[in-house]
This record gives structure tokens, C-alpha cells and sequence, in this order.
């Protein structure tokens, strides 16, 4: 996955326009089962690290499909300039959370790396209060589908969920220290599902939500089973 480490980031702290040369894809350095972290140090593809990142990658991707359906008009979801743009920033955001995990925890740096933010989380907390403002109260919890957008958006949270528990893993694994995993791509990823989670609401909002019906939607819900006695 070409993530920051062909490069390095100018400024700590700010979004900045990496220093990224790609002249290749494929490279065959990892064929002994090892790849080179943010910081040029080899470790096992195994990593919780790697985990944590890859699970990442997985939810921008998943993210970019909903963008593309919008955009093209086959989402259904209507989502609109503003949530399309907020999705953009958080695909951008992504990449910097793998950026941020990817590079351990050091004292100094000869290139200072690019961090997640505080700030950043606080945005995605404004974002999930702005769009969950103009749905319904939800009194049920809610089955994924609806709308095509609705559904993908779904799957989308479900993956941020994953890849917020594989950063938690990497923080168990690796600590806070030198060497160690900043925690903000964690909260972050946990806000993030959250604010997945609103939106697959908000791509139903002309529907509306598609609700659980315990015991599967008969008629009459399983009771206990018993054994016959001998």
C-alpha cells in the first residue's frame, strides 16, 4: 500500500502536500513477509500497525464508493454538495490517520511527521450533531439498507468500527511511548463510525430508516426450545 513512507510530510501537525515519489508499484521487498514503516524501519506485514492502517485504507475505500454512486446519480441517496464534500475531507483524513499510525512515536524527528489533530475529531463531533439534527428521533435500532448509498455508507461504518479496534490493538501492542501509537487515530476512527452511521440515516431520510423487527419479522417470534424427555 504506497502510504506516506515514500516521502516525508514538511510541516508537524498541519495538512500539508506530501513530498511523494511513486516511480513503482510493486518493489518485491516484501516477499520475506516484512514492510517499512513511516520511518524506514522493517516489521512484520503481521503488525498490528499494519492492521490498524489496512483496515483504514479498507474504509476510504469503501467511502469512495458511496462518493462515485452520488456523483453519478446511481446512489439514491441524495446526499448532496455539502455531505459529498465532508466525505472528501474525511477520505483525505484517512490517509493521514495511516500516515499517523505508520510512523512510531519518537522524541525527535529529522522530518517531523504528519499527526491526526485534536481539532480534526472535534470537526467530526460538529458534523455528526449537524447532520443527525435534521433526522428523527431514533427510537429502534435500525437495519443497513434502504437506499443503495444508505447501505454502502453502512458497510462504511461498520469497517471504521474495525479499524478503530485494530488501532486500539496497535496502542495495546505497542504502548505511547517512544516507538509507540498516538491515540487520536482511534478517536478519531470512533468518531468517524459514528458520523457514518448518521449518514447512512440521512441518505434515508426521504424513506426512512429501515427497522428491526426482533425474532427475524414473523409473526411470532421463536420461544425457548425444549428437549423431550427420554
Amino acid at each position: 500500500m504506497p502510504w506516506p513512507r515514500h516521502g516525508h510530510w514538511e510541516s508537524p501537525g498541519h495538512r500539508v502536500d506530501g513530498v511523494v515519489n511513486l516511480t513503482r508499484i510493486y518493489t518485491r521487498t516484501g516477499d520475506d513477509g516484512t514492510t517499512a514503516l513511516g520511518d524506514f524501519t522493517r516489521t512484520s506485514k503481521t503488525d498490528p500497525r499494519l492492521v490498524a492502517y489496512a483496515d483504514a485504507n479498507e474504509a476510504n475505500a469503501t467511502i469512495g464508493v458511496v462518493v462515485a454512486a452520488e456523483r453519478a446519480g446511481t446512489g439514491g441517496g441524495d446526499l448532496g454538495d455539502d455531505v459529498i464534500a465532508t466525505l472528501t475531507r474525511v477520505q483525505n483524513d484517512l490517509f493521514d490517520v495511516g500516515a499517523d499510525l505508520c510512523v512510531p512515536l519518537r522524541e525527535q524527528y529529522e522530518h517531523p511527521p504528519l499527526r491526526v489533530e485534536a481539532e480534526w475529531i472535534t470537526e467530526l463531533e460538529a458534523d455528526c450533531d449537524r447532520y443527525n439534527a435534521e433526522l428523527p428521533k431514533l427510537r429502534s435500532f435500525i437495519l443497513p439498507g434502504g437506499t443503495l448509498t444508505a447501505a454502502q455508507l453502512h458497510v462504511a461504518a461498520t469497517t471504521a468500527r474495525r479499524a478503530e479496534r485494530s488501532a486500539w490493538q496497535a496502542l495495546d501492542t505497542h504502548g505511547d511511548g517512544d516507538g509507540g501509537v498516538s491515540a487520536l487515530p482511534a478517536k478519531y476512527l470512533n468518531r468517524l463510525s459514528d458520523l457514518l452511521f448518521i449518514l447512512a440515516r440521512y441518505a434515508n431520510r426521504h424513506a426512512g430508516d429501515v427497522l428491526w423487527q426482533p425474532g427475524g419479522g414473523r409473526a411470532e417470534p421463536p420461544g425457548p426450545q425444549t428437549t423431550p424427555s427420554p
